[in-house]
């Protein structure tokens, strides 16, 4: 790896319509913190590119991380004439296991995430073949943490497309 050169050395300037979000962003922001990032962004520019994957297939960028700052570029009226529509991006060239993972830690070191969203990730993980030690490794989750988020994740597939009735003879008190 002595010529490996980090993506954010090849920051571009796309336009937002061309930005597409993931649909296994786990992570959340209150309103008062997007005020916020709005506020910052306004003062301060955009200090940081939002890291995207290029879909050759339809000429599009999906979000790996930046979503709140793209988000702010689409609903600020003042930030997008101010960037003319431009968000700043740098390409991350891996496959979809692997942008799930980099979106993981992207997040983790400043975000919560939605228990919801993260068992859905890691069943997602798993059912692509990633084993419990990459998932671990690679998402940042001690043991107990992707057990439970598999439990969550496996009772919800264990019960899917199920009848439910109540057992014969039971009578309500």
């Amino acid at each position: 790896m002595e010529n490996y050169k980090s993506p954010v050395y090849n920051v571009i300037a796309v336009p937002i319509e061309k930005v597409v979000a993931n649909h296994y962003n786990p992570n959340l922001m209150a309103l008062p913190e997007m005020k916020l990032l709005e506020i910052s962004i306004w003062e301060d520019g955009y200090t940081m590119p939002c890291v995207c994957y290029y879909l050759k297939d339809n000429d599009r960028y999906e979000l790996v991380d930046g979503f709140h700052r793209y988000l702010v570029m689409k609903t600020s009226e003042r930030i997008y004439q101010r960037e003319n529509g431009l968000l700043p991006v740098s390409i991350i060239d891996k496959d979809l296991s692997e942008r799930m993972a980099s979106t993981i830690r992207h997040n983790r070191a400043r975000g919560v995430h939605s228990v919801e969203l993260m068992s859905s990730i890691v069943s997602e993980l798993t059912k692509a073949g990633m084993s419990d030690s990459w998932i671990m490794k690679n998402i940042g989750m001690d043991k107990d943490e992707l057990l439970r988020l598999k439990q969550i994740s496996g009772l919800a597939e264990l019960f899917a497309d199920k009848e439910f009735r109540l057992a014969e003879g039971w009578i309500e008190e």
